[in-house]
């Protein structure tokens, strides 16, 4: 083990006076290790009050042949609190007897006090008598020592209190730096759990932090949204890359906004298109109308969108109704998503719609119909599938007597 000098040694009592804010910076961290390993309380400061100029002196001068250097002296109790406000100090040598204010005033005022009440005090008095070393102890004492004062049994006393005084400093310091350690690891926490939830439905989320595996289940009644710009690809080879994530970044926010706002989970996004679906994780009686309405608020973002950019973008949007499965893929990168026959007719609605419209299946006209506007668009066939009916849909149906708002 490499001996540390006196220049080098840990300076607990410094460091511990110094850590003012709510964790050790690198450097107070490399201190407090060389202090762990370091018991010289030399550097401690000492404050010796005593209305005996005679005896101070003494006392000090004793203090300084044992190798203490850092040491003040006050005239009576009300100088010792005094300096105690106005600096720190590792160790008091108190005196019992002094006008103004004694060493039982002293004590009690140290007891009261948050911030010095751990302040270890070596009472060293005249007075001999049990009921005055009783009294010291209750009013937090550390030690009594009777004048005359032995060199001998001084150096133990100090040293003594002064390295409990140390290891207590350390388990401050180390006190602090477990807090700051603490409050990291919940802020990264805070900030994992906000990553899994940008990814992952909030009962999902919960359910993999609770340890759960295999998360998928089957869902007898959602509806499923697909939307992608029209006529993309072009739109790359001619726009600046930085430009095209941003224009998309600002495209799929709103998004994501109106998906918040209408209750509906966003799965996914691949390149420009737009995966969102109703009535999952949490069942939802009115999942078409919420989807329907998230729709034609996009084809409004969209608008939107252009008139603040000056771009010229169209979109396409499928909804399809029916059962899916939907569950959690991946170990190290969780991605929820969707499988089943309802979320391929709503891709295939997607991509054989018109620019500017939503293209519905039948199955989600029939839980539209009476409540929006739908135009039949006729059968389509698509590959893998018999010919299938398809509706544009148009505006929400309003109840009678309703006014509209803008």
């Amino acid at each position: 083990m490499t001996l540390l000098s006196e220049s080098d040694e840990g300076r607990t009592f410094e460091l511990l006076r110094q850590t003012k804010a709510p964790a050790l910076s690198p450097d107070q961290l490399v201190r407090l290790q060389r202090a762990e390993s370091s018991a010289s309380n030399h550097q401690a400061a000492i404050l010796v009050a005593d209305d005996s100029a005679e005896l101070r002196t003494i006392i000090t001068l004793t203090l300084q042949s044992l190798g203490y250097k850092n040491l003040h002296e006050a005239e009576d109790g009300r100088a010792a609190l005094a300096k105690l406000q106005t600096q720190e100090f590792d160790l008091l040598v108190l005196d019992i007897d002094m006008p103004h204010m004694d060493g039982y005033d002293v004590l009690a005022a140290l007891k009261k006090d948050p911030a010095r009440h751990y302040l270890p005090v070596i009472v060293a008095s005249g007075r001999g008598d049990l009921e005055a070393v009783v009294r010291c102890i209750e009013l937090g004492a550390e030690d009594f020592l009777p004048k005359p004062i032995n060199s001998v049994i001084l150096r133990a006393r100090v040293s003594a209190s002064l390295e409990r005084k140390r290891l207590r400093d350390l388990e401050r310091l180390r006190l602090i730096e477990l807090r700051r350690e603490k409050e990291l690891l919940e802020i990264e926490q805070t900030k994992s759990e906000h990553l899994l939830l940008n990814v992952l439905p909030a009962s999902i989320a919960r359910r993999l932090k609770e340890g759960e595996e295999t998360i998928a289940e089957r869902y007898d009644d959602v509806t499923v949204l697909f939307a992608d710009l029209v006529d993309f690809t072009s739109l790359v080879g001619r726009t600046d890359p930085d430009e095209l994530v941003a224009l998309l970044n600002d495209l799929f926010s709103r998004f994501d906004r109106i998906a918040s706002r209408q209750r509906l989970e966003k799965i996914k996004t691949v390149g420009d298109c737009y995966l969102a679906v109703g009535g999952l994780p949490e069942p939802r009686a009115d999942h078409a109308e919420a989807v329907a309405d998230m729709a034609l608020e996009m084809l409004t973002a969209v608008t939107a969108l252009n008139r603040a950019r000056g771009t010229s973008l169209r979109l396409r949007i499928g909804l399809s109704s029916g059962p899916v499965v939907a569950g959690v893929i991946g170990r190290q990168k969780f991605a929820y998503d969707l499988w089943g026959a309802s979320v391929n007719l709503a891709s295939r609605m997607q991509t054989s719609g018109l620019p500017d419209e939503v293209h519905v299946s039948a199955d989600t006209a029939t839980l539209l119909e009476g409540k929006f506007t739908l135009k039949e668009r006729g059968a389509i066939a698509f590959k893998g599938m018999s010919r299938v009916k398809t509706f544009l849909l148009g505006a929400r149906i309003l109840p009678a007597g309703a006014n509209v708002t803008h």
